[in-house]
């Protein structure tokens, strides 16, 4: 394992052109914070939907030692977002960037955009569940650079190893649905009728649409289709339930969870729920993540769709969202 600071070495801040895929991606492989949504194969499916700003960190022998994903904020073209696309960004480095090194690179990097003439870098931290061992370096950076937390998020996720007491009301109704006769059901051929719920759930409940569409999720599940599923419950021959998983190294995450008004009725979810966590649990993976339970950019906390993930067997985990001023 490596446990280097780079601290006699200079490093050089470059950007990211398509030639440096194959190895950004070899590099995201083996980093310890790096997971599929940091490979240039997933930033890749937005096409042109984002105006890229990634940067390469090499070292004085041309090494790459870092990849920092990143794009022009859709929401204000004088800000870098890392990344606008993906749930969180930042350095991603296999050891070489700690301390010291962390704060150079950083500096650099935000000097770098200062140069290009953007006023303000966005970090999305990635949560320490995902992380393969420690690496918390580039938020000491942040705070010693003089960054600011503008955002936090509130997820729930379940330790499997030290999971905690599921509720009786979900224990209750698993055994509902099963009396029902819901069936779980997993598969790419899932994703439409999926969908269809994922779409009622959200504008009926939330009125918003979906981050990704079927297409989307149809891709992605062609890109990735040993790090993505789709997990549904049937009841009367009909999807009335489900969730899609992104699966990393140490953590399954539900990426979405829908039920229909038919699926509350029959408490659904939750056998599809328990399915997953299990699965999560014998495949040896340390933590099942529910996703965020905040809306309104972090400032509101849906808390009873927070007590609903908690009474699995969760608590809290922080999404930390930090700016820079360049």
């Amino acid at each position: 394992m490596r446990c280097s600071t780079q601290t006699s070495r200079t490093i050089k801040i470059l950007p990211y052109a398509e030639g440096d895929a194959a190895e950004w991606d070899e590099l995201v492989a083996s980093a310890p914070m790096g997971t599929f949504l940091h490979t240039r194969r997933f930033l890749g499916y937005h096409g042109d939907r984002f105006v890229d700003r990634s940067l390469l960190v090499r070292d004085d022998r041309a090494r790459l030692v870092g990849v920092f994903p990143a794009a022009v904020d859709p929401s204000d073209e004088s800000r870098v977002v890392s990344h606008p696309g993906i749930t969180y960004g930042g350095v991603v480095h296999r050891g070489d960037l700690l301390g010291p090194a962390m704060i150079r690179a950083l500096d650099e990097i935000r000097d770098r955009y200062a140069a290009e003439g953007l006023s303000a870098l966005r970090y999305k931290v990635v949560p320490s569940i995902y992380h393969r061992r420690p690496s918390a370096d580039d938020v000491y950076a942040l705070v010693q650079l003089g960054g600011r937390l503008y955002r936090s998020d509130l997820s729930c996720a379940i330790d499997l190893a030290q999971r905690g007491r599921r509720s009786d009301r979900r224990r209750r109704g698993e055994r509902k649905a099963v009396e029902l006769g819901v069936e779980i059901v997993s598969g790419v051929e899932e994703v439409e009728a999926l969908w269809s719920v994922v779409h009622e759930n959200l504008a009926g409940r939330h009125g918003v649409r979906p981050t990704h569409s079927a297409e989307d999720i149809r891709l992605l599940l062609s890109l990735f289709p040993d790090s993505i599923e789709v997990v549904t419950a049937h009841l009367d021959g009909s999807v009335v339930a489900g969730v899609v998983l992104f699966m990393f190294p140490d953590v399954v995450h539900t990426q979405y969870i829908a039920s229909s008004a038919a699926g509350r009725n029959a408490a659904a979810l939750e056998p599809v729920l328990e399915h997953c966590i299990a699965r999560a649990t014998s495949s040896g993976v340390r933590f099942f993540d529910f996703g965020i339970s905040t809306e309104d950019d972090g400032r509101v906390l849906n808390a009873d769709l927070y007590k609903f993930k908690c009474e699995f067997g969760g608590g809290g985990v922080v999404h930390e969202f930090y700016e820079l001023e360049v």
